[in-house]
């Protein structure tokens, strides 16, 4: 169970709950984002098919993605809906809450190491995540990526940040997608391998300065391998593009011949 952010839901917020009890009018469920908060599902928004019997569709114990209808803000019920609720936006909720609940243990962990209080943890570390990226995980698993500047810039404090990265180190494995530039960087001038240093040099500052993982490496002159990891491709493109742009500007200013060539696989 999370720490639950507000004591209530909004009207039309998708939330998971867990199935406790089972009537013939009927289910009631317990909000996992919301303490446990106890809701009701009707059994006229159990399913838009037919059924004979309401343990056809649910079952005590199921955790189900629920569409809030009603609230009462004064006596704090809630009536949620099952069958408003698509394929689509269930999947989508269902993976959110798997990766959210397992961000929030890891974020406890490194609570209990620092000594901080689980509302510590929560105020200081999962929703200033939840706010900037909504995906807490996307954020963590970017900080092993990028480096715990992630953290930071959503506001997190300093002695988490790095302690965080280490623990989820432990816990995710992050995918790395990997792009290849293939480049020639050449000169004529008396001064040609310095040149050409100040052209490599232009693209491992680009990214450097931006903690990004890289390898920029001789494959026998003048002919260079870039490689770059981001958590995608389109991220890794990004980054290496941005990258040889810096090294093309130097090129131009020193007259150097450079080439660039995408390594497909």
């Amino acid at each position: 169970m999370v720490l639950p952010r507000k004591q209530l839901p909004d009207v039309g917020e998708l939330v998971i709950g867990t199935v406790k009890e089972i009537h013939d009018f009927g289910a009631y469920l317990e909000l996992d984002e919301y303490g446990g908060l106890k809701a009701f599902l009707p059994w006229s928004e159990v399913s838009s098919k037919w059924f004979r019997d309401i343990r056809e569709v649910v079952r005590e114990g199921q955790k189900v993605v629920v569409k809030t209808i009603r609230i009462d803000r004064v006596k704090k019920t809630v009536d949620v809906s099952l069958k408003r609720v698509s394929d689509v936006e269930r999947q989508r909720k269902m993976l959110w809450w798997k990766r959210f609940s397992k961000a929030c243990k890891i974020v406890e962990i490194v609570a209990e190491k620092l000594g901080k209080s689980i509302e510590d943890a929560y105020r200081e570390v999962v929703w200033p995540l939840m706010d900037k990226y909504y995906d807490v995980m996307y954020a963590l698993e970017e900080a092993v990526v990028s480096g715990s500047q992630v953290l930071r810039d959503a506001g997190v404090p300093e002695y988490w940040a790095d302690v965080l990265v280490e623990e989820v180190q432990k816990h995710v494995k992050v995918k790395e997608a990997l792009v290849r530039y293939n480049l020639t960087v050449q000169s004529y001038s008396p001064r040609g391998i310095e040149d050409v240093k100040a052209c490599l040099n232009a693209i491992a500052e680009y990214l450097s300065s931006n903690n990004v993982k890289f390898e920029l490496y001789t494959a026998g002159s003048p002919r260079y391998i870039l490689d770059v990891y981001a958590r995608d491709y389109k991220l890794a493109e990004v980054y290496a593009t941005r990258a040889i742009s810096k090294g093309e500007e130097k090129a131009k200013e020193l007259s150097v011949v450079f080439k660039v060539e995408r390594e497909r696989k």
